[in-house]
């Protein structure tokens, strides 16, 4: 069975260094109040994972703000002007990742794949660095799958196993992220009993779930 802890307790599980993936599409579908509770802890040299860099006062942007990231991997921060210095100024390193090469890393990394094959990037500066390989007279890159010490993330319902269902569009990166960390946090708005959820409706299956904390 899940374990449903308090977020002070949640925030006890990431430390300074660790790699983090956090769910969200321009801070829907983004945890807020473990964001919050992690911006008074003041954990910091972290390596975020996320979509993008949220807004300058929303989603993981607040974080931003407070400088709490070393790297930045995400596919764009053009709605966070301070991510945006931050990378310019050289104070923080950002690497922008095309949006689908970026949720094909995080499935590859929760399911054990060694990489996967992509067209995306070819010709541009994404191709730097990687290798190239061409099958039937096309050109593909090999990108590497990414992994996280902790996924952060956001659900509209939860049993006490750890079974998930999302709202809507919050499931963006929220499904694949909780497949892929060492340790999964999730923030739901509601925590129920076992056999409360419709098991045809389950979006992320409770095995990838570590923790559960109360949100909205």
């Amino acid at each position: 069975m899940c374990k449903t802890i308090t977020i002070k307790d949640a925030t006890k599980l990431i430390n300074d260094g660790d790699i983090v993936m956090v769910g969200g599409f321009m801070a829907n579908g983004t945890p807020e109040k473990l964001i919050d509770a992690l911006v008074e802890k003041g954990v910091k040299n972290l390596t975020l994972i996320c979509n993008d860099a949220g807004f300058p006062d929303k989603g993981v942007g607040k974080m931003v703000a407070q400088k709490q990231f070393s790297t930045i991997i995400a596919s764009h921060i053009g709605l966070n002007r301070e991510a945006g210095r931050q990378m310019n100024d050289g104070e923080t390193v950002i690497n922008l990742v095309p949006q689908g090469t970026l949720a094909e890393q995080i499935r590859a990394g929760g399911f054990g794949l060694g990489g996967f094959l992509t067209p995306t990037g070819i010709g541009t500066l994404v191709e730097e660095g990687k290798d190239i390989i061409t099958i039937d007279d096309k050109e593909y890159l090999l990108e590497k799958p990414l992994k996280a010490d902790v996924a952060l993330v956001f659900a509209n319902k939860a049993d006490k196993n750890g079974n998930l269902q999302y709202s809507g569009s919050e499931n963006n990166f929220n499904q694949v992220m909780a497949s892929n960390a060492t340790t999964t946090i999730v923030e739901t708005r509601e925590i129920v009993e076992v056999g409360d959820l419709d098991p045809n409706f389950i979006h992320t299956p409770g095995i990838f779930v570590n923790y559960l904390v109360k949100g909205e």
